[in-house]
């Protein structure tokens, strides 16, 4: 309902401009393999710099393959002159920074680019009056097919947004109907990461951080949660305090995020029965160091309500297992995803919160099996299908044609899956 009144309130701003409907580029099938044969994809966000869209997406537009797609990024806010700012605008083909254009004219603009392929990585609902989105530019529908992803884990309620990227894990069809959009699976995991790339010297054992460097003790074992404390709810809570009532010298640790926070849950423990030195709260710490020192933890607690996004990618990707719980929501269901895409992430999803606590349990006590699920995870990291950008590239870049074909055969929007094949890619044979 939020999602359909948000959208509708972009309708209203769209019809204020009072542009015409906009003229599409013709349903042509696209050939490939010339400048004059490509998809052109167009990336709508005000993420572009320093923040977490471009931490995970920072190679992907300079991945696409140009032999058959071009790649426009249309960024809604200002340089911040930072390096995932410069670096996304040296490696996309056509970078354009529109910040300082009225929505009318971005939406011209896309139009006059022959954009077929429009993509949201902004949809962020109501509160994307803080965040920078301009969903209003998609209301006015510039491209013929328009997409979201990335930007909002749930639906948008648009019916102007055509198609949602996901998996089959985290959007399972039973639960379609809680989507506006049509459902397209890509292989794997729908979340990308540019960690491979960018993060590659987190791995060098020779890097690694002391758990004295952070003040953790040496000798209990030490449940973690980096998720901002907003995510948590009392049952969790609850439970983890369940959990280190039930392990031995164990400690929960937890981030000041924000730091308002850290009292109340210390005084939510104290009535549950937890010491005071079971839980510890460090701050937030900059990306590479919020990874390596992930590793110096035992097992990472995810928060069922909304999980782990781009934190479950970066205590994966530091090795370190985690146990989930996927509800039904699609923000309930990523951290599953993740985990599935490393090939070992059947040992950290569990069905309900009385699992929840028996695993965290079982894996605390049984050191050994956890030790081999850490070794495994650690050794998964760089062949598994979660980390490898250019394997989810070409994936997506399959949805894309397929959405394409789709529109070009006259048929509406229809949910489909994503084939790690190229029979519809880059053109249909």
């Amino acid at each position: 309902m939020c999602s359909r009144k948000y959208a509708a309130h972009c309708s209203v701003v769209a019809s204020r401009y009072s542009l015409p409907s906009f003229n599409h580029p013709p349903p042509l099938p696209v050939r490939g393999g010339g400048r004059n044969g490509r998809l052109k994809i167009g990336y709508v966000s005000s993420d572009f710099g320093n923040h977490p869209l471009s931490h995970l997406m920072g190679s992907v537009f300079g991945m696409h393959d140009r032999e058959n797609v071009e790649v426009f990024c249309y960024a809604l806010s200002p340089n911040d002159g930072t390096e995932w700012r410069l670096r996304i605008q040296s490696e996309t083909e056509h970078f354009i920074d529109v910040s300082s254009m009225a929505s009318d004219m971005i939406a011209r603009m896309i139009n006059e680019d022959q954009i077929q392929i429009l993509v949201n990585l902004n949809a962020v609902i109501l509160s994307s009056f803080l965040q920078g989105a301009r969903n209003e530019i998609f209301a006015m529908q510039p491209a013929p097919v328009q997409v979201s992803y990335m930007g909002f884990p749930g639906t948008t309620g648009a019916t102007y947004i055509h198609y949602l990227v996901t998996d089959e894990f985290v959007s399972p069809m039973c639960y379609s109907h809680i989507y506006s959009e049509k459902i397209v699976h890509l292989p794997h995991c729908y979340f990308v990461n540019d960690y491979k790339q960018k993060n590659l010297d987190v791995l060098d054992p020779s890097c690694q951080p002391k758990r004295s460097d952070y003040g953790l003790p040496e000798d209990k074992f030490i449940f973690a949660c980096f998720n901002q404390l907003y995510k948590m709810d009392p049952e969790i809570f609850i439970t983890w305090c369940n959990i280190l009532k039930r392990v031995p010298n164990s400690a929960l640790w937890l981030l000041r995020f924000p730091a308002a926070g850290e009292m109340r849950l210390r005084a939510h423990a104290a009535a549950q029965g937890v010491q005071p030195d079971q839980i510890i709260f460090t701050d937030v710490a900059m990306k590479q160091e919020h990874i390596r020192r992930s590793a110096l933890a035992d097992l990472f607690l995810d928060t069922p309500l909304c999980n782990a996004h781009t934190t479950g990618t970066d205590v994966l990707w530091a090795g370190l297992p985690m146990v989930t719980l996927p509800l039904e929501k699609m923000a309930t269901r990523v951290a599953g995803s993740l985990c599935l895409a490393t090939g070992v992430g059947e040992e950290m999803i569990v069905n309900s919160m009385k699992e929840y606590e028996e695993k965290a349990v079982s894996l605390a006590l049984n050191r050994p099996k956890l030790q081999d699920l850490t070794n495994r995870l650690k050794a998964a990291r760089l062949t598994c299908p979660l980390f490898d950008t250019a394997r989810w590239v070409r994936n997506l870049e399959r949805s894309y044609f397929k959405m394409w074909n789709l529109y070009c055969s006259g048929q509406h929007p229809q949910p489909f899956k994503v084939a790690e094949n190229d029979l519809e890619f880059p053109y249909d044979h």
